[in-house]
């Protein structure tokens, strides 16, 4: 079994075994016509559940076969550009290169004694980032595994940092349409279920400030402690930017601290057109950026960022078989001090190899092209009687529906753009998301493929109002 073992040894079979599943990979993609086959969880489980896991086969091309069935074959595929569903984007191909190198020397982020160079390429990373943002030079931050672990450390962050004492009186301020994460971190942090005051948004889905220094104020006089305000660069159902300047100056106003969770819009940091659009995002106390959603990145690849670093302290603890307190005065660097985890990926690599290829320009042309084409998405949905499109885009989302021309009742029109996207994911032509908007159902386009057309989108538009029309005359007959 040794011979399974990566070391100087085996660097053949490695060489070996891993070409050989590149080129299955590699063969996929290019054959792949759709972004999913259509499985069901019925047709698949069965196939999968038959595999008795004590009965290796130990051979690389058998289990590569067997892959195919399991996995590969019914891969739902991101890079394909009818894939218009979540977060998910195509990645680059330094990126992956990097996560090869990363797997196979298989470094660990918490300790300098297990990662050297890549603990200087994280911190590096962090610096560029934060400079990107403007935090100034205090700043500080770490890689995460996603935009949930860095809105709950930043909140964690602020928690420690608002001093109350009482966490029944903390409260936490999002806009109505913020990430869940928000919710969920108030009560992995031991707040009460109503510390999230909910914010309503405005036409373009966001916050509205006047409503917030309401309820700001409104918090100041019932004693309790306006723990931070989140502000979002970008939500998962709008892409939506709150208005940042004036959530700033209302939090100095209210000594309160500001988060923005730009998992989204970070890719607007390299963006050589709309970087504008974030303008305010510098004035935050800490920010959380997705690399893996708008920088092309494969899962996972996060931060989350503060401008001032002595705040990360309250995420730190020392251990003396890993990183004992002797090390600061030592100035060793150890990633752990600041991080959440302990055990990490060298996850900053992916990011470092795509910055070192492409550039940072490179990365910004892209994610202006996904937005660039959100509004060509946005004309057609405007332009077309059969549907109706929210809100203008600001990043590259739409949210719409379909709306047929004889029937009116708006639960039947709901159930009909269900069973679109419903139908429309079973064919495995293309895969679209949902949404609700003030109850009612919607479907969503998250465009993040730079391949995808605006022929693409006139095309899956073409095929949600015939699965739509398909079930409204089905319903039509069952009900005569």
């Amino acid at each position: 079994m040794r011979s399974h073992l990566l070391n100087d040894t085996t660097a053949e079979r490695y060489r070996s075994s891993v070409t050989e599943g590149i080129e299955r990979v590699a063969a996929k993609l290019a054959a792949t016509d759709r972004p999913f086959t259509g499985v069901t969880v019925d047709a698949l489980a069965p196939t999968i559940d038959a595999i008795d896991l004590d009965q290796p086969l130990h051979d690389t091309a058998a289990v590569l076969d067997e892959l195919e069935d399991v996995y590969l074959r019914d891969a739902i595929y991101f890079h394909h550009p009818r894939y218009l569903a979540h977060l998910n984007c195509p990645v680059v191909i330094p990126a992956v290169l990097g996560e090869a190198v990363l797997s196979a020397v298989n470094s660990s982020l918490d300790t300098w004694d297990q990662s050297a160079g890549g603990t200087l390429i994280e911190r590096k990373l962090i610096d560029w980032t934060t400079a990107r943002i403007g935090l100034g030079e205090n700043a500080d931050g770490v890689f995460t595994s996603g935009g949930t672990q860095s809105n709950l450390q930043a909140l964690l962050l602020a928690r420690e940092e608002a001093k109350s004492d009482s966490l029944a009186k903390l409260r936490i301020f999002a806009s109505e349409v913020s990430h869940f994460s928000v919710k969920k971190s108030a009560k992995l942090l031991g707040l009460g279920q109503d510390a999230v005051v909910s914010i309503p948004v405005d036409h373009d889905k966001r916050m509205q400030t006047v409503a917030l220094a309401h309820e700001l104020e409104r918090c100041r006089k019932d004693g309790l402690v306006p723990m931070a305000v989140v502000a979002t660069a970008g939500t998962t159902d709008f892409g939506s930017i709150d208005p940042l300047p004036e959530i700033a100056a209302l939090c100095e106003q209210f000594d309160t601290w500001m988060h923005v969770d730009a998992a989204y819009g970070c890719g607007l940091l390299a963006s050589l057109k709309y970087r504008g659009r974030i303008d305010g995002i510098e004035r935050a106390d800490s920010v959380t950026v997705d690399y893996h959603k708008s920088f092309f990145q494969p899962v996972s690849s996060s931060a989350v960022l503060v401008r001032d670093a002595s705040t990360l302290r309250h995420a730190t603890y020392h251990a003396e078989y890993l990183n004992p307190k002797r090390m600061v005065t030592e100035r060793i660097p150890n990633q752990v001090d600041k991080s959440l985890q302990t055990t990490r990926r060298f996850d900053a690599l992916k990011l470092w190899m795509t910055l070192r290829t492409m550039g940072a320009d490179g990365i910004g042309q892209l994610f202006d092209e996904v937005c660039d084409l959100a509004v060509e998405g946005w004309q057609l949905l405007a332009a077309d009687p059969r549907f109706d499109v929210v809100v203008e885009p600001t990043l590259s989302t739409l949210v719409f529906r379909y709306i047929p021309a004889a029937v009116t009742d708006p639960a039947e029109i709901d159930r009909a753009n269900l069973y679109a996207r419903k139908a429309l994911f079973a064919s495995g032509a293309a895969v679209v998301a949902g949404t609700k908007v003030q109850g009612r159902h919607y479907l969503k386009f998250t465009l993040l493929n730079p391949e995808t057309t605006a022929e693409d989108i006139a095309a899956v538009l073409d095929l949600i109002a015939g699965h739509a029309e398909q079930y409204l005359g089905e319903s039509l007959d069952r009900a005569s």
